[in-house]
């Protein structure tokens, strides 16, 4: 088959962040299918191509399937206006590509939602796959205004409708495609890298940082609530603790200016890491951490990729998050669940001094990853979900 996949956000695992797509693309490429990926420049991807852009785009085969990528910057560090800019341009330029050329079916992958606006001007079937429910999660964590929450109410009614088939990343997100009118719904979770991440790893770590290391790596946005992580530092300056904080956002200048005039001398942040590095980096470090701000609808509408990065470095973890991510937590058990910035520094404590225990989770959180969470396990099911629904 002719396939087309949009995901504006792309990154091959040079970049620092997710890779879904990429083992997606790829996976159906093996399985004989010609794929084009369509990509926009999002803030720590690597996509694959180094040629010129010509007229705002480049193309070339990355993996055994086709990248076309457009000249669009977008991330956490821009303001929302420009973000939604992005998202729009990425729409268009999608649309003629969609339009321009024949393709077999068309995949959709949300966020941003936007992109089921070339989707369904495609002349092609639809598999829509949410990876964040829009517009359940701006409504949730407030700020966005009413008619936007309208017109997005409104597309992801048809994209729901439209589509042959929904991919949903959480059992949450299923529920929200089943209510919007969907007709099959699909659940096929996020998966751990297990080549990639593990113990098997050779270990790399900042230099002078002394153990034991807590790492948290992902976006520093307001969704992601660090503040909470800042707290516990401050809870635990005696705790023979070093934690560091990789990645980038909108929230980092701040985070990094309240942790210097509080004189957090056991934080340090770093810039985001290809996801090769982080691996040495988590093979390094002794916990990890997952941190999501309060907001209830997180609970079963989010599936994080940096929880399955963790599970599969063999790290326990200390996760404020509830619903999805504690149930992983408590199957291995895995780690401890945390609900405020005093929990999180008695368990960040707890862990700091007792080595059997930090080893007890960790190879729970690797044997887990292998058990269910194997990226290849998913990979195949996405594949059967897109050939059946062609």
């Amino acid at each position: 088959m002719k396939l087309l996949y949009l995901h504006q956000h792309f990154s091959t695992p040079a970049g620092s962040t997710a890779t879904r797509s990429f083992a997606m693309a790829r996976a159906l490429a093996q399985r004989g299918h010609a794929v084009t990926l369509a990509c926009g420049q999002y803030s720590g991807a690597v996509t694959g191509l180094t040629g010129a852009f010509q007229h705002g785009r480049r193309e070339g085969q990355v993996a055994g399937f086709r990248v076309v990528e457009f000249a669009i910057p977008c991330g956490n560090g821009q303001s929302m206006p420009a973000r939604m800019l992005a998202f729009l341009r990425f729409a268009a330029r999608a649309a003629l590509l969609a339009r321009g050329e024949r393709f077999d079916l068309v995949i959709a992958s949300s966020t941003p939602l936007t992109v089921a606006l070339p989707a369904l001007a495609a002349r092609a079937p639809l598999v829509f796959e949410i990876r964040d429910p829009w517009p359940e999660l701006p409504r949730a964590m407030g700020g966005v205004p009413a008619p936007l929450l309208w017109l997005m109410d409104h597309l992801a009614n048809a994209a729901c409708r439209r589509a042959r088939a929904v991919i949903a990343l959480s059992e949450g997100m299923a529920e929200t495609a089943r209510a919007r009118g969907a007709a099959a719904v699909h659940m096929i979770p996020n998966g751990a890298d297990l080549d990639l991440f593990g113990p098997h790893v050779a270990p790399w770590r900042p230099e002078g940082a002394a153990l034991p290391i807590a790492v948290y790596a992902g976006a520093h946005g307001t969704a992601n609530g660090l503040d909470m992580l800042l707290d516990a530092a401050a809870l635990c300056r005696n705790a023979g603790l070093r934690i560091l904080l990789v990645g980038e956002g909108r929230e980092k200048p701040r985070l990094m200016a309240r942790a210097a005039a509080e004189n957090l001398c056991n934080i340090s942040f770093l810039d985001p890491m290809p996801k090769a590095e982080l691996a040495r980096l988590l093979s390094g470090a002794q916990i990890g951490l997952h941190l999501l701000a309060d907001v209830p609808a997180f609970a079963e509408f989010t599936a994080p990729n940096k929880l399955m990065d963790l599970l599969a470095a063999g790290l326990p973890v200390v996760s404020n998050a509830p619903g999805h991510a504690a149930r992983c937590l408590e199957d291995g058990p895995s780690g401890i669940p945390v609900r405020n910035a005093t929990g999180l520094a008695a368990a960040l404590r707890e862990l700091a001094a007792d080595p059997k225990r930090r080893a007890a989770m960790g190879q729970a959180a690797r044997a887990q990853a292998v058990r269910k969470w194997d990226r290849r396990l998913q990979s195949r099911s996405f594949c059967e979900v897109i050939e059946h629904a062609a």
